[in-house]
């Protein structure tokens, strides 16, 4: 800075350097666009051009404002520059335009609000389940629990939960356990034994008007015995007769349903889900409450 610039003011001085930036950018945008495609050469000399063009304009404005302060009639009066919110210091990008921090910035602010917001869309949509089929139904079912001192327990949603919510409750009413597999191949069994009493309450999935046959029924039972398929009412009954024992069942809509009501012992006890899990129906056993159960 010569001996005319001296005379230049805090404010003449900063608007040249705005523009002194300006001019930068104007020209690393036009070295950049100065490469040819794929000279990884031409890029990196570009790059370091570009690098040095910068660190030279910034060393220079540094300067220029050191000599202004110390030529002020007040020496202590500090000089900040003015902040330059349209050009900050860039990082070279060959591959893409320049990115200033400000931008970058920006982008953090964007995912930082796209966070809160999605946050907030969970919570909101956390306060709605509340009134959700999912809560209402395990809310209706407990609470008919309760009048009973039972609370629910879980049972796997695997395809085999009645079986698996049976033998629970053979096991909490000291009954003799059995396995899915013999649970399994004796109701197939017993519903084959006794076809006339299930094979006219069968319905086809595909035509609820459509009889179902009796090789239809058959392959049925077959699957009851041989893969997970989801048991219901059908089983339920079959069951009930080859335990010799009543299994109620809680749900939320309507009344219990009881299968084998003549049969001596405790109820077998469990309770039926429409919306609990999105595969569909679900079965879950039942316990007693006792003084540790805070929330049943």
């Amino acid at each position: 800075m010569d001996s005319g610039d001296m005379v230049l003011d805090e404010d003449e001085l900063l608007r040249r350097h705005k523009q002194e930036k300006k001019d930068l950018q104007s020209k690393v945008q036009g070295l950049k666009k100065s490469i040819p495609k794929g000279d990884k050469k031409k890029k990196k000399d570009i790059t370091e051009e570009i690098a040095k063009l910068e660190s030279e304009l910034e060393e220079k404005h540094r300067n220029e404002l050191r000599l202004l302060k110390d030529s002020a009639p007040n020496s202590n009066q500090s000089v900040d520059p003015v902040p330059d919110n349209d050009n900050e210091k860039s990082v070279p990008d060959i591959e893409g335009p320049t990115i200033r921090v400000s931008r970058a910035q920006k982008r953090r602010n964007k995912k930082e609000n796209e966070a809160k917001e999605r946050e907030k869309r969970i919570q909101e949509q956390a306060e709605k389940n509340k009134e959700g089929p999912r809560v209402l139904e395990l809310n209706t079912i407990k609470q008919s629990l309760r009048s009973m001192n039972l609370k629910v327990y879980n049972i796997p949603a695997d395809g085999n939960c009645l079986y698996l919510a049976i033998n629970h409750q053979l096991q909490v009413t000291g009954r003799p356990s059995h396995s899915v597999n013999e649970l399994r191949k004796t109701t197939a069994d017993f519903m084959l034994k006794h076809t006339d009493e299930f094979l006219p309450f069968m319905v086809n999935e595909l035509d609820e008007s459509e009889i179902v046959s009796e090789e239809q029924f058959e392959n049925y039972c077959k699957d009851v015995a041989t893969t997970k398929l989801w048991g219901g009412q059908l089983e339920l009954r079959a069951l009930s007769n080859i335990l010799k024992c009543p299994i109620k069942i809680i749900q939320a809509s309507g009344p219990p349903t009881l299968q084998g009501e003549t049969f001596k012992g405790p109820e077998l006890i469990l309770t039926y889900h429409r919306h609990l899990y999105r595969l569909g129906e679900h079965y879950n056993s039942t316990l007693p409450v006792t003084g540790d159960d805070e929330d049943v």
